[in-house]
């Protein structure tokens, strides 16, 4: 009886990347492949963006936090303990929201503070000028880098993009600075304020 050869056993085809699962995605990441981040980009960006853009009411400030979490993936890429990809990407993403949500109430609540008016008493607009004072001689104390974000924003009124821009920084950079400026000045000016008070105190 002629026995007849058994089938060659060829080895099974790889996926293709845009196939694979997410785990299998992160080990070709972690061997620097592009294709793999560019999988795990289209994959999620929609989906991360539209959640952003929910929560900020605002498209660009959404695009700008979602593009700075890839960026940080790809540099993280050998070091970061990632189990669960679309938990870390959201766990991520939420950190970044409520970093940008604070320091939008921050310069929100500085720009709700009114200028001094022109027909104040004398005694008011000596006050205002006083603080107006304080206030230069305190913005002179900041950092090189927070000055310049301060200057440009609360005095040319710059918005964070053109501040980015101007100063080749990403705009997350600018929030942090606007957001650290305004907390060394409240330091700054804190014992300027309580003189004030004292005075207002003892004229009562």
């Amino acid at each position: 009886m002629r026995v007849l050869p058994l089938p060659l056993l060829l080895p099974a085809s790889p996926l293709p990347l845009a196939d694979r699962d997410d785990a299998a995605l992160l080990r070709a990441l972690s061997l620097d492949d592009e294709a793999a981040f560019a999988v795990i980009y289209d994959r999620y960006w929609n989906a991360l963006h539209a959640h952003a853009g929910r929560k900020l009411g605002c498209p660009y400030e959404a695009e700008e936090i979602v593009q700075d979490l890839f960026v940080a993936l790809w540099h993280k890429r050998h070091s970061a303990d990632i189990q669960q990809l679309k938990s870390y990407l959201f766990t991520a993403l939420k950190y970044r929201l409520i970093d940008c949500i604070r320091a939008r109430m921050v310069r929100q609540a500085h720009a709700a503070i009114p200028p001094p008016a022109a027909h104040h008493g004398t005694e008011e607009t000596v006050a205002a000028a006083d603080l107006h004072a304080a206030l230069d001689a305190s913005v002179r104390h900041l950092p090189a880098h927070a000055r310049e974000v301060f200057r440009l924003s609360r005095l040319e009124h710059r918005s964070v993009p053109e501040i980015a821009a101007q100063l080749q920084v990403s705009p997350k950079t600018v929030e942090y600075h606007l957001s650290h400026s305004l907390k060394l000045l409240r330091g700054y000016l804190r014992e300027f304020l309580l003189g004030l008070l004292l005075l207002a105190s003892f004229g009562a």
